[in-house]
């Protein structure tokens, strides 16, 4: 069995930016449910940036995939997220480097002149919060699609 490659279709890699709150719920959409390594969680204060290299469900190629009755796909996706004041967290013990994280959802709760809150939630009641000057993300796909290692497209009540 070979991965999927983006030869074979016509999609190509994702690469998107979000700069304003309403752009931030089209990406939440594309990273529902990525799943990532804590230890590939960075956040460097003096650049006010926060980085995680995470395994995206394409979701955008969920259809065509059953409609040709091939397998689902993931692919190594960057999330950069920049211009953070404050970061929090909580449920998460970074000590445990074998956990495995799921994103659950992003969503932004808008502060005065422009500020706001962008949280990351995660599967077993983490979260990461960033205090953020601006919304500025950064979607980028690193790697070529993958078979999805179970074979299952996400699924949630």
């Amino acid at each position: 069995m070979t991965d999927a490659r983006y030869e074979d279709g016509d999609d190509a890699p994702l690469r998107l930016i979000a700069q304003e709150p309403q752009d931030v719920p089209v990406m939440a959409a594309l990273l529902q449910d990525a799943v990532f390594p804590i230890t590939e969680m960075r956040f460097d204060g003096k650049a006010r940036r926060f980085a995680v290299l995470l395994n995206r469900f394409r979701w955008e190629d969920r259809t065509a995939a059953e409609a040709a009755k091939r397998p689902y796909e993931r692919v190594r996706s960057l999330l950069v997220i920049e211009d953070i004041l404050r970061l929090r967290s909580t449920g998460i013990d970074r000590s445990q480097t074998e956990i495995i994280l799921s994103l659950l959802t992003m969503d932004f709760a808008p502060g005065p002149e422009g500020t706001g809150t962008l949280t990351l939630t995660l599967a077993g009641d983490g979260a990461v919060a960033m205090d953020v000057e601006a919304v500025s993300l950064r979607l980028e796909d690193v790697t070529r699609p993958y078979i999805a290692p179970s074979g299952k497209a996400p699924l949630h009540d």
